[in-house]
């Protein structure tokens, strides 16, 4: 067959437009054989190339190369052709593709889940002496459908009764074939929106008339006009949503924790109260000691891998041995009445359960089908984790330094160990079976019901994970990660995570990155970039420090101190301001009645009042280590904490990689190295503190995120939001308007440092706004927190005179919901807890109860349950109707 493509492109001076695909004659999708074109007129550009007619269907786009070897690609997935047999002949006009400025709306959760369309239309293809018209719609409700009407009678002579509809076969591109020798040269046309039902019209699109100019060279040929979008004149779409992590579900089935199949009755609820999202928190398995302490879900033993606590057990099978199984029943009932996750017992008691079944029905599983499709589709990642769990247990630890032949990932001495404990092996295999099963099971019923699943990727990886074993090049496991202080943590948070090595990542394209968040999209259609601002920057703290106060960003731009000096006119002291400082004046403020054994036991007196610290305490991990071998007291704890504190005495911090130049330490001004300095020398420090945090790095950053960031979330169709708090440069809201993706409002956290709290009225509409996150008091334990703040908030926020309530009523509750659904914000998605909020009866009597995460506490011990289940909470009526009607009135 004989195809000719057009495209529409002004280029510059040096570039030159080609076609690629995967047919042969386009070069089989590498780049250095594409097709060239040739350009006719001002901006059109065309070529004529021939296809085998066994060839059905194909995909093709466009790239402009430059003369200086640079390759521009357009926006989106590959264009695809398919044609009907008896036409050999084709003339194709289609649009350059650039980055449409309602991005969000071509992801899979408005595309799979919000307008999800389950009966969908014949497809429509090109033949001969038609011209197929097409045209993107995305943001198209499911009883909506897309019509063309036009001058031509062949369009309904503008009757919108008799306008054509279109397919959406391949949504969110809609199609249609008209009769071409109908449609003269210069016909006027619109797209309608019209009611499926009905055809009574939504809209007409709101730009002027579009023509038709197109004509048929020979009868038995086909025209394609593609590649126009929709412009769309109804409002932008805002919607709600509900934020929960899994294993605080409660249903009247559970083992003591919520599972996957829990989200069903939650995803009903969201659709009950016309909400479109449920937010997760991330469901990768984190089982290293088998301890409460692996109850943290951003320390994850695998990226790829789910947790086995959220297997519903019933859904897997029973014992034929009725005496276990009334056990494990039992067992699950006592561990259900529980107020909060027994984390330990829950897993255990999982883990012997799906033991015995896998005994019994372990052979039978891994001889299906399905089973066997799952292995040959996740293998790769699959079988080394599953090497990776067996030797965490033989062994005892996670750590893999202390797995002797096996502490270095080698695939052939792994592949001889699994073949040695093959069943131990498929045990773990069958977990990741059952757990995708069900996942999978849960993502198509929230599709089908209109609700989006909102996953969430952790910025960092446990350093004693299967991906730090198999992959240790991409790391840095000679440091950890964190974050400098914010409003959770005055010290700065340290994770314990290692940092990513991203040189190294890029050299194949960035494929592990890829590779996680491909996987993560079979079970959801938006997720949350945790602490966005790491692809910025990461805060990376050395290994023996505790304290993210002693942290540097990875990477920045360092000073030399011949540019302190040069630039700022501060003369870099080597000796007092990058070692700590300490003086005898500042002992008591540290140690109080303890200053003079902290004088004697841990401090080498240098003269003039200053001192440094003995060899065992002169890190702030020998620090930790040597008070964890002492009797565990006031006292103690006190000389413990100064000790830490006197070695975050520092003004400077050298850069990890250019060694001689320095970073300024974050929060030097709260240091008495920095009091010590003179007016003037404070004056200078402040100038280079400032410029190095606010303004130095901001372009240097920004490439950063700008060469990561795109690669990473165009691998997917996931809808893109990220959690932007903490200490945001500059560069950040560019990159993030850039690239179309959703930040993070909470109106206690205003990204104004001027502002109290955040204004409601003025988020940017591609945002979530929420009142709290699972890392903060919910909306009533922070009312009762800062009685100064919530008489501010009350006063200036609600506008309400006089004293404010001592606690939040749940008018107040109410009026603080209504605020953030008013918003501009695309998504509104709240913490049920704040739900619950608005009913007396329904909240939880104390709302100390409701505290998911302490960030300051690194062995918090995450445990939170819903106080009632979530069938209750599904037959609230009333209580679910007045939600609805919030959201709706709105304008969600």
């Amino acid at each position: 067959m004989k195809l000719t493509f057009n495209v529409n492109y002004r280029t510059e001076w040096g570039e030159s437009l080609y076609l690629t695909g995967c047919p042969l004659a386009l070069g089989e999708d590498d780049l250095s054989r594409a097709v060239p074109m040739k350009l006719v007129g001002a901006e059109t550009w065309t070529v004529h190339v021939e296809i085998p007619d066994t060839v059905k269907e194909f995909s093709y786009g466009y790239i402009v190369r430059h003369d200086n070897g640079t390759v521009k690609k357009e926006w989106g997935k590959p264009r695809r052709f398919v044609h009907a047999a008896d036409t050999h002949m084709f003339t194709v006009y289609d649009r350059w593709q650039d980055q449409p400025w309602d991005k969000p709306y071509y992801s899979s959760a408005f595309t799979d889940c919000i307008c999800y369309r389950g009966n969908r239309s014949a497809a429509v293809m090109p033949a001969a002496g038609m011209l197929t018209l097409s045209v993107d719609a995305p943001m198209i409700a499911p009883d909506e459908v897309v019509a063309v009407a036009g001058e031509a009678a062949a369009m309904g002579a503008w009757d919108t009764s008799k306008a054509l509809r279109m397919s959406d076969a391949d949504y969110p591109t809609w199609k249609v074939n008209i009769p071409a020798a109908e449609i003269q040269p210069g016909t006027d046309y619109k797209f309608i929106i019209l009611k499926k039902s009905t055809g009574d019209v939504v809209a007409w699109e709101a730009r002027d008339n579009r023509h038709i100019d197109l004509r048929l060279q020979r009868p038995d040929e086909s025209i394609v006009d593609a590649g126009q979008r929709l412009v769309n004149p109804l409002a932008p779409w805002r919607g709600a949503g509900v934020a929960i992590p899994v294993f605080s579900l409660r249903s009247e089935d559970d083992f003591g924790v919520g599972d996957f199949l829990d989200l069903k009755m939650m995803i009903d609820w969201a659709a009950q109260t016309r909400q479109n999202f449920v937010q997760l928190l991330p469901i990768n398995d984190t089982t290293m000691t088998g301890s409460w302490t692996d109850s943290y879900p951003y320390n994850a033993n695998s990226t790829f891998a789910l947790h086995p606590m959220f297997l519903r057990l019933q859904a897997m099978g029973r014992l034929k041995n009725e005496e276990r199984q009334r056990y494990f029943d039992n067992l699950g009932r006592e561990l259900n009445r529980l107020p909060q996750v027994d984390y330990e017992r829950v897993n255990n008691g999982k883990n012997e359960f799906t033991r015995e079944l896998f005994a019994q029905d372990g052979k039978e599983v891994l001889g299906s089908k399905a089973y066997k499709a799952f292995f040959a589709k996740n293998a790769d990642w699959l079988m080394p984790y599953a090497a990776w769990c067996v030797l965490r247990d033989l062994n005892h630890t996670p750590d893999m330094s202390r797995w002797g032949d096996f502490a270095v990932y080698d695939p052939e001495k792994v592949k001889g160990f699994i073949a040695d404990h093959q069943d131990d092996i498929d045990y773990v295999c069958y977990i990741q079976y059952f757990l995708d099963k069900q996942m999978r099971e849960v993502s198509d019923y929230a599709s089908e019901r209109g609700v989006a699943i909102k996953g969430d990727i952790p910025i960092g990886i446990s350093r004693t994970s299967a991906d730090a074993w198999i992959s240790p090049r991409l790391f840095n496991l000679d440091c950890q990660a964190g974050a400098p202080p914010d409003d959770f943590s005055v010290l700065g948070q340290n994770w314990g995570l290692p940092t990513y090595n991203w040189e190294e990542m890029s050299k194949d394209g960035f494929a592990w990155w890829k590779s996680r968040f491909r996987k993560m999209a079979e079970y959801f259609d938006a997720y949350r970039i945790d602490h966005v601002l790491g692809f910025f920057r990461i805060w990376q703290i050395p290994m023996d420090a505790v304290h993210g106060l002693l942290g540097v960003f990875n990477r920045a731009l360092p000073f030399s101190p011949d540019e302190l000096r040069n630039s700022y006119d501060f003369w870099l002291d080597e000796e007092r301001q990058t070692r700590p400082y300490i003086m005898d004046y500042m002992l008591g403020d540290f140690f109080g009645e303890t200053a003079s054994e902290v004088r004697e036991r841990f401090l080498l007196d240098d003269g003039y009042g200053r001192y440094r610290l003995r060899d065992e305490v002169s890190t702030q991990r020998r620090v930790i280590d040597y008070f964890a071998g002492q009797e565990k007291n006031k006292r103690n704890d006190r000389i413990c904490n100064g000790l830490l504190g006197l070695i975050d005495e520092v003004l400077f911090i050298e850069d990890p990689y250019e060694k001689g130049k320095y970073h300024p330490r974050i929060s030097a001004q709260f240091t008495y190295a920095y009091r010590a300095l003179t007016d003037y020398e404070r004056w200078c420090f402040d100038r280079l503190y400032n410029d190095f945090f606010y303004r130095r790095n901001n372009d240097f950053w920004y490439d950063k995120a700008m060469w990561k960031l795109p690669p990473l979330t165009d691998a997917t169709d996931m809808l893109v939001c990220a959690e932007d708090l903490g200490m945001i440069p500059a560069c950040v809201p560019a990159v993030m308007n850039n690239l179309q993706i959703l930040v993070l409002e909470i109106q206690r956290m205003p990204k104004d440092p001027n502002a109290a709290f955040g204004n409601t009225w003025t988020y940017p509409y591609r945002s979530v706004c929420t009142t709290s996150s699972h890392d903060m008091d919910g909306i009533r334990r922070w009312w009762e927190a800062d009685r100064a703040t919530t008489q501010r908030f009350y006063n200036e926020v609600l506008g309400e005179p006089g004293e404010a309530p001592v606690y939040a009523e749940p008018w107040i509750c109410e009026r603080i919901i209504r605020l953030h659904l008013q918003s501009p914000s695309m998504l509104c998605i709240l913490p049920l807890q704040d739900w619950l909020s608005i009913d007396g009866v329904l909240r939880r009597q104390d709302p100390r109860d409701e505290l998911i995460n302490i960030p300051a506490n690194p062995r918090h011990y995450w445990r939170y349950r819903m106080h009632l289940t979530l069938e209750d909470l599904n037959s609230q009526k009333e209580f679910n109707n007045r939600i609805r009607e919030e959201i709706i009135s709105s304008g969600r």
